[in-house]
């Protein structure tokens, strides 16, 4: 059953401690005009720049502290007037904002947050469309400033940035505002309103808990080349799953997908005990996060859970923050994440072929009124929300042991042949590993209860969609 975390981390640590925030890769033109830059075009400060500091620190100190609704409006509103006719004038109140939004962006790593994350977090917020995309110029003056910090946090973080259009693209701090007002076609005071919302948003972003470090890559070529080949040969099954029109084809090719995947874990597993380190190269589990985008959040995270338990990893679930966290070993985590990548488009693409197919049904005999002694519904109810919550949440519920079959078989053939008489072992101080950790991580979760699971027909054939396959080894 997958678990929910409280508010993804077991601990908030209150409002107003964090901010910056990033768009979507490629959005919002990014790039334009001067195009991409590795750093923020800064010379020596101005003497109005400290005033307008000062002016920007006491505007963003109102702006964060006000009450919801009316209040935070008003001091909004006030704040863009100020800003607007600062008698520092324009330019240095846009350094001023710059300097405040990249300080933001990085407490929110201080925070526990990641850029995808907080990301995702603003967008699925009121008004979460403007502030995610102005906040991700938090992310990138940020970034700009420390440009050290984008390797060392691993590459999972690099890419991130690279996924959210993570780049400078204005001149210089003081002509940020000017830039993003002809951007957007903007007043001034519409600028200064938009951006102060913003950084609002941002600076009241929760604590939540950190990942742990990222894993090491492994040091021997030889291991690395072993595990390349390995996941190339799982990607290019689960990419014919994804290509197919043949329902059972996707199903068979998954499955099998996963028997390779149980296997490579078992494989880094016996490579880390013979090099005397059972808890992994770095050391024991890592943690990554995965989206959990709307609709059908429920569904998809169950999916996930899955997908984790199968590969030997938890997965858990922060609903009001819009992701999951998988705790595991880093094989595992990245065999997790590319199998559920897969399953999520194969069974939503399962899931629109069961209603096209009904609908058809339904075309070609309209005067038929029972089906096997029970009424025939018609077809746009296979496409109802009910519908799709239910096919989904089934095929998530056959898929879990469905995968957890295979992966049962791969260990079961691996002990047999292996010479390695301590896998079983190994495998389960791994787990306990895993278990530690999301422990650790997470001592507060509670079972997720599900709702909307109500059309049978739904139920029938999510299980269909997930159980036609052929396991790979000749029976159905």
């Amino acid at each position: 059953m997958s678990r929910h975390g409280d508010s993804g981390s077991g601990e908030r640590g209150g409002r107003g401690e964090r901010g910056g925030t990033r768009k979507s890769g490629g959005s919002g033109g990014r790039g334009e005009g001067a195009g991409r830059r590795e750093s923020t075009r800064r010379t020596a400060p101005a003497a109005d720049e400290p005033l307008a500091d000062e002016l920007v620190a006491d505007v963003l100190g109102r702006v964060r502290y006000a009450a919801d609704g009316a209040a935070a409006e008003d001091a909004v509103e006030a704040g863009a007037s100020l800003l607007a006719a600062a008698p520092a004038g324009w330019e240095a109140v846009s350094a001023a904002v710059v300097a405040a939004a990249a300080a933001g962006a990085a407490q929110c790593w201080t925070g526990g947050w990641q850029p995808a994350d907080l990301e995702r977090f603003l967008r699925r917020a009121a008004d979460g469309a403007t502030h995610a995309e102005l906040a991700v110029d938090a992310i990138a003056a940020d970034a700009a400033r420390n440009p050290a910090t984008r390797t060392p946090r691993g590459p999972r973080w690099a890419d991130q940035l690279r996924r959210l259009g993570a780049d400078v693209w204005w001149e210089a701090d003081r002509g940020y505002l000017d830039a993003l007002a002809r951007r957007r076609r903007t007043t001034r005071f519409q600028t200064a309103y938009d951006t102060l919302a913003a950084l609002r948003a941002l600076a009241r972003v929760p604590r939540i808990t950190p990942l742990p470090s990222p894993p090491a890559p492994p040091a021997a070529h030889a291991r690395s080349a072993a595990a390349s080949r390995a996941l190339g040969r799982i990607r290019g099954l689960l990419a014919k799953a994804e290509a197919t029109t043949f329902a059972e084809e996707a199903e068979a090719l998954s499955a099998k997908a996963q028997e390779l995947m149980a296997r490579h874990s078992i494989d880094e597993a016996l490579l880390d005990s013979a090099a005397g380190s059972p808890h992994g190269t770095a050391g024991g589990p890592s943690a990554i996060r995965i989206g959990i985008e709307g609709p059908y959040e429920q569904a998809k995270a169950l999916l996930l859970d899955a997908v984790a338990t199968a590969n030997r990893c938890q997965a858990v679930w922060a609903a009001d923050i819009g992701f999951s966290t998988l705790i595991g070993f880093a094989p595992d985590l990245e065999a997790t994440e590319l199998l559920y990548t897969s399953l999520l488009l194969q069974s939503t693409t399962a899931m629109h072929r069961a209603g096209d197919a009904h609908a058809r049904k339904k075309d070609e005999a309209p005067a038929r009124k029972k089906q096997d002694g029970a009424p025939l519904t018609r077809g746009r109810s296979r496409r109802t929300r009910d519908f799709r919550q239910t096919f989904l949440v089934a095929y998530a519920d056959r898929i879990r042991t469905r995968l957890t079959t295979a992966t049962e078989a791969a260990t079961t053939a691996a002990t047999t042949d292996s010479p390695a008489p301590d896998l079983l072992p190994v495998l389960a101080a791994r787990e306990l590993a895993v278990e530690e950790t999301a422990e650790s991580l997470f001592p507060h979760t509670a079972p997720v209860r599900l709702r909307g699971i109500h059309d049978p027909a739904g139920w029938h054939a999510g299980n269909q969609a997930a159980d036609r396959a052929h396991l790979g080894d000749g029976t159905p």
